[in-house]
Parts: C-alpha cells; sequence; structure tokens
C-alpha cells in the first residue's frame, strides 16, 4: 500500500506562501484590468515576501529547527534557514528596484511589449503607450520560491526540480530589457542556452552518483561512499553534478556567460539576481559537497581549488580591462565566487568553520552588490543609462552623496577594513588555512591586491576626475530605491564595524544536518 510522505508544514510555510504569491500572481495577470496590475503585483510580492521573511525567522527560532521532511526530500536546518532568509531580504529589495518608475519617464526598466520585435512599430507603440510587463514579479517569486527549495534540499532530485524552478524564471526576465533589446534578448539566449547544458550535465552527474548509491538522499548517499569508498561512478557524477553549481554560481572556465547577462540584464533583475542566485547556489553547494560527498574530499578538494585559483584570477584580471560599469561588476562577481569557492575548501565545524565563513561572506557579498547595482541604475544619460567608465568621471563634484555610498559598496567588494567584506574575506581565508589551503589563500590575497586596482581606479574616476562633456547625471528616484540603497550600505558597514551579532548567530545555526 502506498503511504504518503510526512510533511512538516510548520516548517514548509514559508517555502508554500511565496509559491502560492507566485500562482496568485499569474491570476492577478489573467483576470485584473491592465491599469491595476501594477499596484497589485508590486503589493502581492512585498507583502508575500515579508511574511515568508517573518515566517522563516520563527522557523529559525522555534523548536522545529533541524527537521527533515518529505521523506528527507527537505531537510531545514539552521544554514539552510539562514540561507532562506538572506534570500528573502535581497529579494524585498529587488521587488522595490523592479517597481522603479522615476528613472525613465515614468515607466519601469522591462519591455512594453516582449512579443515586439526590436525597432518595429509595434514596439514603439507599446512605448508611446507605456505598456510594461508586470508579470516580472510572479516569475520573480517563482524564482524565490526555487532558491528557497534550493537552500534545503536534502536529496538529489529535489535538488534538481528546485535548480530549473529558480532558473527559467531568471532567463525570461534577463530578455526583459525596456532599453538596449537585442543586447538583453542576446543575453537571454546565451544564459538559456548554457543553462540548458549545465542542467543536461547535472542531471548526467545526479543519475551517476544515485546508481552509484542506490539512494537520493544526500545522507545516505555519504553514508555510502564512507562505507565503500571512492569509486570511479561516484567520482564521475561529483564532477559533473559541480559543473552544474559551478555554472550557477558562475565559476571558471562555466563564467562566460555572467559579465553578458549582468549588462544586458534590465539592472534591477541583475541588482537582485547577482546576490540572490550566488546565495542560493551557495547554500546548495555546502550541503551537497559537506553532507553527500564529504567523504571524498581529498578528491574533490584540490580540483575545486583549481577552479577557486583560475576564477579568482581571471575574474579580477579580466574586470581590470572592462570599460563598462556592469560588465566591471560582473568580471567582480566572477572573482568573488572564487573567494566563496576558497572558502568551500575549509572544513564544517559546530564553531566558526566554512559553513559560517561563506554564509558571512554571502551576507556580506548581497547587500554590496545588491546596493551598488542599484546606484548603477541611477546614472544615467539620454539615452538610458550611462555604463561607460569615461561618463562617470567627476560624479563626486555633482552627486557626492551618490559617488560616496557607491565607494563604500566598492571597498566593501575591495575587502578593506571597517567593511563587511573585509570580515568575509578574513572569515572565508581562515576557513581555507585551518584546512591546510594555504597555496590557494596566497592566489586569494593576490587576486583582492588586483581587485583592489579596479575598485579604486572607480573611486578616483568620480572624485579626482574633471566631469567630461558629456558626463552622467543622477536621476533622483523614488523612495523605496533611495530605501534600498541606504539600507545596502548602512548594512555593509555595521557588518564591518560590528560582525559579532550576525557571527554569533552563525554559530549558534550550526552545521548541516543529514
Amino acid at each position: 500500500m502506498f503511504e504518503s510522505p510526512g510533511i512538516s508544514y510548520a516548517t514548509l510555510w514559508p517555502v508554500l506562501l511565496v509559491l502560492g504569491v507566485a500562482c496568485a500572481g499569474v491570476v492577478v495577470e489573467a483576470f485584473a484590468p491592465r491599469a491595476a496590475r501594477f499596484n497589485a503585483q508590486v503589493f502581492l510580492a512585498l507583502a508575500g515576501l515579508a511574511a515568508a521573511l517573518a515566517g522563516t525567522v520563527i522557523v529559525g527560532a522555534g523548536p522545529s529547527l533541524g527537521v527533515s521532511t518529505g521523506e528527507g526530500a527537505l531537510i531545514v536546518d539552521g544554514p539552510g534557514v539562514f540561507s532562506q532568509g538572506l534570500v528573502l531580504l535581497v529579494s524585498l529589495g529587488g521587488v522595490a528596484l523592479f517597481a522603479e518608475r522615476r528613472l525613465d519617464n515614468g515607466v519601469s526598466a522591462f519591455a512594453g511589449q516582449a512579443a515586439a520585435l526590436p525597432g518595429t512599430p509595434a514596439e514603439r507603440t507599446a512605448s508611446q503607450r507605456g505598456l510594461e510587463h508586470t508579470e516580472v514579479y510572479p516569475l520573480m517569486m517563482f524564482a524565490v520560491g526555487g532558491m528557497m527549495l534550493f537552500c534545503v534540499s536534502g536529496d538529489l532530485l529535489m535538488l534538481f526540480v528546485a535548480l530549473e524552478v529558480l532558473s527559467l524564471p531568471l532567463y525570461l526576465l534577463t530578455g526583459l530589457a525596456r532599453r538596449r533589446r537585442l543586447l538583453s534578448q542576446e543575453a537571454a539566449l546565451k544564459y538559456f542556452l548554457l543553462g540548458a547544458f549545465s542542467s543536461g550535465i547535472f542531471l548526467y552527474g545526479l543519475a551517476l552518483v544515485y546508481g552509484f548509491a542506490g539512494s537520493m538522499s544526500l545522507a545516505e548517499i555519504g553514508e555510502v561512499a564512507a562505507e565503500e569508498g571512492s569509486s570511479p561512478l561516484l567520482l564521475l557524477g561529483i564532477g559533473l553534478m559541480a559543473v552544474g553549481l559551478l555554472f550557477k554560481t558562475g565559476a571558471v572556465p562555466f563564467h562566460s556567460w555572467t559579465p553578458d547577462v549582468y549588462q544586458g540584464a534590465p539592472t534591477p533583475v541583475t541588482a537582485w539576481m547577482s546576490a540572490a542566485t550566488k546565495i542560493a547556489a551557495f547554500a546548495a553547494m555546502l550541503r551537497l559537497f559537506y553532507v553527500a560527498f564529504g567523504a571524498e574530499g581529498d578528491i574533490w578538494r584540490p580540483a575545486i581549488g583549481v577552479v577557486a585559483v583560475l576564477t579568482m584570477l581571471l575574474g579580477a584580471s579580466f574586470a581590470v580591462v572592462q570599460t563598462d560599469v556592469k560588465r566591471m561588476l560582473g568580471y567582480s562577481a566572477v572573482a568573488h565566487t572564487g573567494f566563496l569557492l576558497t572558502g568551500l575548501l575549509g572544513v564544517q565545524t559546530d564553531a566558526f568553520g566554512s559553513t559560517q565563513a561563506v554564509l558571512f561572506y554571502l551576507t556580506a557579498y548581497g547587500f554590496a552588490t545588491l546596493g551598488s547595482f542599484a546606484i548603477v541604475s541611477l546614472v544615467r544619460g539620454p539615452n538610458g543609462e550611462a555604463g561607460a567608465l569615461d561618463r562617470w568621471a567627476g560624479l563626486g563634484r555633482t552627486n557626492p552623496w551618490v559617488a560616496a555610498t557607491f565607494a563604500v559598496f566598492l571597498l566593501s567588494m575591495a575587502g578593506l577594513p571597517l567593511t563587511a567584506g573585509f570580515i568575509g574575506k578574513w572569515g572565508v581565508f581562515a576557513a581555507a588555512l585551518g584546512a591546510g589551503q594555504w597555496p590557494v589563500v596566497v592566489v586569494a590575497i593576490g587576486s583582492s591586491i588586483i581587485a583592489i586596482f579596479f575598485y579604486v581606479r572607480m573611486i578616483m574616476l568620480m572624485f579626482f576626475t574633471d566631469p567630461s562633456e558629456d558626463a552622467a547625471a543622477v536621476v533622483t528616484p523614488s523612495y523605496a530605491t533611495t530605501i534600498v540603497i541606504a539600507l545596502s550600505a548602512v548594512a555593509t558597514v555595521l557588518l564591518g564595524v560590528i560582525p559579532g551579532p550576525v557571527l554569533s548567530l552563525l554559530v549558534d545555526a550550526g552545521g548541516f544536518i543529514g
């Protein structure tokens, strides 16, 4: 007789709420008048995310933390719940940026009619009527639901399902930019094709690991690997699954989509996606490698170390030669992936180990990248955003507050003291050193020095260079965008000056459970 799996709704209701709001958003698109959709969708998204965030806090503080539900498909433990809360925080900021309408003549950053070919009368008509795609909000909510599932996936099948649920909306959102639509559509196509290949490779690796262990459960796979030792089937499966996850994080040599997508996507999507996707992907990667493949650490750590070294060096080096702000931040994100992989090389402990170090780094990086891309959306010229670096010259003289805030985010990404980035880098470097990975740490320090060059160059361009004739101007945003930037800056500074509460929270959260 078939027995239905037991599901702990008391621990899963925040995820179910987010997915329910996504479905409600689809209903709004189907039945609500066009004029009412924007307000309805923004309210639904903000209310749903806020309620889910409150629920995540309740779950994290309650007695049900550490529950395995759905026959082991979902593991609601400390690191997973912390990652979910971080995704929700970043997504609340993302909704505020999605809803921005003051920067571009009263319309949002999203295309008026995605089906219209660029440059056709249909596109011009949609633009003149001020149309916009409010479907972006349910798409975002579906992606957030997938990310939350990804953070707590306890078996291989749930990992794959969550990966697809979070990925497919991102491909669509990338191609919906109102301006430079061909660039946006090209980025979306690249992202989709490469993402489809990486998903297929991930699924092939999943099948090989299942063939080795005879189980989908990450904990049971870890037990079988510890008992039977290395197997060609297991090692090949680990390698193929790693490819799928490394693509999602933007690691070398699976990084080529990152600068193109960051540049081509609507900037609100880039701001949210660059933070939230990395949080979810690394939460899943930590669980997979520590719980399922922990017994094979002596084999996968050297391989991940090589990938980390290449990712840091290439990301930092290529960022130096970029002439576009979004592409520079894209290659910067590649370098940060390498720093995070350095933390993955550490050892999971009950105290402050690699899990806590990586999660703190993700917290620092999430606020800095969300705020930095939000500021990029404010700096504009006659034809939209001013991406060229030379158009940012003298911004510190014409708009000192905006330039100073952007400088705070850049200094945090560089890892300078009194910023969250410094504590984050200290944590991942210490975790890797504790595992004897000093060669990787040496390269990480060298890559950080390279990265300081292009961050400081940007600051000097803003404050110590005279504005050019076609210099960009800062457009005053809505209160929502202003609040996102301000809170991101405050969090970046506070996490660098007073990191203790968050570090203590991470230690209390503990490690992943099987």
